[in-house]
């Protein structure tokens, strides 16, 4: 792996995704999952949780892209836009930097919509052999 490896992914939530992460967080504000409240809103219907929706990193992170063995150390985020059910939307991690003696690598992290704009952003920093220079 190296700097400007990139990788893609198309995501999607369900209602059911978002009724599923509201309990196994706790997490049940009624902007999430009220219809009606959501609806009186700047947003004017539920929005997806922004912490389930960053939680497409940890997968992508430590199952494809580094990969296996991925420990994921910091992550910022910046949430821009909301998230609704049911709409496509587009995951973009870069590598921006690697440290090869200490097997780590910046990655930026971002959501898109589907016309391109920045839904969230940030920056994880994540260890992973992948990124380590061999003695």
């Amino acid at each position: 792996m190296k700097i400007n490896d990139s990788y893609e992914e198309e995501i999607m939530f369900s209602q059911n995704d978002v009724e599923k992460f509201a309990e196994l967080s706790g997490d049940h504000n009624p902007i999430h999952l009220n219809f009606e409240f959501a609806a009186k809103t700047i947003f004017k219907k539920p929005i997806v949780h922004g912490i389930l929706v960053a939680s497409v990193f940890s997968k992508i992170l430590g199952n494809i892209f580094p990969g296996e063995g991925t420990i994921y150390r910091k992550q910022s985020l910046n949430f821009s836009l909301p998230v609704y059910v049911g709409q496509k939307y587009f995951v973009k991690l870069i590598i921006l930097d690697i440290d090869r003696f200490k097997g780590s690598a910046v990655i930026e992290t971002k959501i898109l919509s589907n016309i391109e704009e920045n839904v969230l952003v940030g920056e994880a920093i994540v260890y992973n052999s992948k990124f380590k220079t061999s003695i």
